[in-house]
C-alpha cells in the first residue's frame, strides 16, 4: 500500500494511505497514525489516536462494501490532529447505546468518548468520518 504526505486543502502537511476494506488494515491504519504523531512531537496522544483509528477502520470494513478504505491523518488547527477514514458508502454513522449483553455497537462510542469532536464529511463518492484529539506539541 502507498503511504504518503499529503497537503490537504488549507496547505497544511498530512498522511495518508490507501489499504484494502478488511479488518487487518486496522495494523497498518495504527502505524501510519504513530508515524504522523510521532513526527509532530505528539507522543503523547499516540494510544488515543491508535483506537480512534481502529474503531474508524473497524466500522469502514464492517459497513461498506468496498474494496479499499483511506486513511488520512492532518493538523487542521493549532492543538488539533485529525484522524480520518473515507469509504464509498454515503450511509451515515450513528453514534448508539447497545445494551450492556450486545457485542457491537461501541465504536463510535469509543470514539465519541476520545475526542474532542468526531463528525461525516459527504463526499462526491462516499464520506470520511473523522475523529479531532487536542493535540498540542510539548
Amino acid at each position: 500500500m502507498t503511504v504518503s504526505a499529503t497537503a490537504p486543502t488549507d496547505g497544511r502537511l498530512g498522511y495518508s494511505e490507501t489499504l484494502p476494506c478488511e479488518a487487518g488494515s486496522a495494523a497498518a491504519a495504527r502505524r501510519l497514525v504513530r508515524t504522523a504523531l510521532t513526527e509532530w512531537g505528539l507522543e503523547h496522544v499516540v494510544e488515543d489516536g491508535v483506537l480512534v483509528v481502529t474503531e474508524l477502520v473497524a466500522n469502514a470494513v464492517n459497513h461498506t462494501q468496498d474494496s479499499s478504505i483511506q486513511v488520512i491523518v492532518t493538523r487542521p488547527a493549532d492543538g488539533h490532529v485529525r484522524i480520518g477514514v473515507m469509504d464509498r458508502s454515503r450511509t451515515m454513522p450513528v453514534l448508539r447505546c447497545p445494551a450492556d449483553t450486545e457485542v457491537h455497537g461501541r465504536g463510535l462510542a469509543l470514539v465519541d468518548a476520545l475526542a474532542v469532536r468526531w463528525g461525516t464529511v459527504l463526499k462526491d463518492r462516499g464520506k470520511c468520518v473523522w475523529g479531532e484529539l487536542k493535540a498540542e506539541s510539548r
